[in-house]
């Protein structure tokens, strides 16, 4: 979709128009989904003029890597998302600098972003599901995941609402539709089991967003159809 040519702006623009065509084979409103701007490996710059160009929402994968970005931008009125592999020795400095944590994986994290959220605060997140063991060793696995809902639920400064996921990166995007629908599916059973709402399903990336919306999801996180190839660092 993006080309090196592409402005950011233009990039936002060929984006929104897929979101709305994939929206609409699913009998969808296209509010109901939220572009996340993936900015890793990306300048404060690019966040710029993404926020200029309409897109509200950025993650980032590093705390390290958007410590030094956030002085910059942070002052745009924009929600930040932690989306990559959170260490609990870096939760105090994640909580300071982003809005919702994403990528929850584990119980003894949940706690210590409990902890670190302090009185007075609800901290938005999401838990990370390994559905596809090739793809990445962090995440929660499927059978760990009613435990670690049912404990996040007894912590009153987390908010759990919803899940997330990365499925592998193949040639046919469309081999990633059976790892959303079970995203979904899971969903809707914790949903179920614990009586809660869980309005959130991050999941689909700039290969394969389209097939995500179709099959639910309410975040979709995008780094090169937004911002360009990354250059290899």
């Amino acid at each position: 979709m993006a080309t090196s040519q592409s402005t950011v702006a233009e990039n936002v623009a060929v984006l929104q128009e897929h979101v709305e065509r994939a929206a609409a084979r699913a009998g969808r409103k296209v509010s109901d989904v939220t572009v996340v701007g993936v900015s890793k490996g990306f300048p404060a710059e690019r966040i710029r003029e993404a926020f200029e160009s309409g897109i509200r929402h950025f993650g980032e994968n590093r705390v390290q890597e958007w410590e030094s970005k956030a002085p910059i931008v942070e002052a745009l009125a924009a929600t930040w998302h932690m989306v990559g592999h959170l260490q609990r020795n870096k939760a105090t400095r994640a909580i300071r600098l982003f809005h919702t944590i994403d990528s929850l994986d584990s119980l003894p994290l949940a706690e210590k972003l409990s902890q670190a959220a302090g009185e007075g605060r609800r901290l938005p997140v999401l838990i990370e599901v390994r559905l596809d063991p090739t793809v990445t060793k962090t995440g929660c696995e499927p059978a760990e995941l009613s435990r670690l809902v049912e404990g996040v639920l007894l912590m009153p400064r987390l908010e759990l609402r919803g899940l997330m996921t990365v499925p592998e990166l193949t040639a046919d995007p469309q081999q990633a539709r059976p790892v959303f629908r079970r995203l979904r599916e899971m969903r809707d059973i914790i949903s179920r089991q614990f009586h809660c709402e869980l309005p959130e399903l991050s999941m689909g990336m700039s290969r394969d967003f389209e097939i995500a919306i179709e099959e639910g999801a309410t975040q979709v996180r995008i780094g090169t159809a937004l911002f360009g190839a990354r250059h290899t660092r």
